[in-house]
């Protein structure tokens, strides 16, 4: 049971990225997903959440108007585009699942109430 995340990569300010969240070992439909983010040295920061049924996607400030959360439940994949790339979004990106009986939004931003965790992907900006 894992979730993979993949898609980072080095961008130039004001580019773009798409991150991909795959599952395996698991189905994500009718799971939540989150997207998060962490700079070494500092705690993951909550960017993204979106409910288990794709209707309703909650977006931290920092993020809104830029970067989108899509999910293909067909694929078992999820995916975050980034636009307008700005170094301090330079970041390991991850994708994680809370348990089924979570408060949306707030519990799908909890670090410690994720039941999967997927494998970080490396974004960096220059700029």
């Amino acid at each position: 049971v894992q979730l993979q995340a993949s898609g980072g990569g080095l961008v130039q300010a004001g580019g773009s990225l798409r991150l991909s969240c795959t599952a395996s070992g698991f189905t994500l439909e009718g799971y939540a997903v989150g997207w998060f983010r962490r700079v070494p040295g500092k705690e993951h920061e909550a960017i993204s959440c979106m409910r288990n049924d794709g209707l309703d996607i909650d977006y931290v400030d920092s993020v809104k108007g830029r970067f989108t959360a899509t999910r293909d439940d067909a694929k078992n994949t999820v995916y975050l585009q980034m636009n307008n790339l700005e170094p301090e979004d330079t970041a390991i990106y991850y994708c994680a699942t809370p348990y089924l009986d979570y408060d949306f939004p707030p519990d799908c931003h909890k670090t410690s109430y994720q039941k999967h965790w997927g494998q970080g992907t490396l974004v960096t900006v220059s700029s």
